[in-house]
């Protein structure tokens, strides 16, 4: 119950998975910081979405780093076409 109440009024987890995105693509204040720390101890589901989200982070960056970083006109188009077909009914 009182988990509850915590989890509530100091970081919602809608709030909790959007500082650990903006955590990922850049960088939070320390108070932000120190927010997100106290709701993963209480929660334990957005602790499991942070680990996922950190093995995800870091499949991605293999992956890219072994690629080449520039993606020509001719993939954007290809990527588009193949869109537009599944978008059709």
């Amino acid at each position: 119950m009182i988990k509850k109440i915590l989890h509530i009024l100091f970081l919602p987890c809608s709030e909790a998975t959007l500082l650990m995105e903006k955590r990922n693509a850049h960088s939070i204040s320390s108070k932000e910081n120190r927010k997100l720390s106290l709701h993963l101890m209480i929660c334990k589901w957005c602790k499991m979405y942070n680990k996922k989200l950190a093995l995800l982070d870091s499949v991605f960056k293999k992956t890219f780093s072994q690629k080449n970083a520039e993606i020509d006109e001719v993939e954007i188009q290809d990527f588009k076409n193949k869109m537009i077909e599944k978008l059709d009914f």
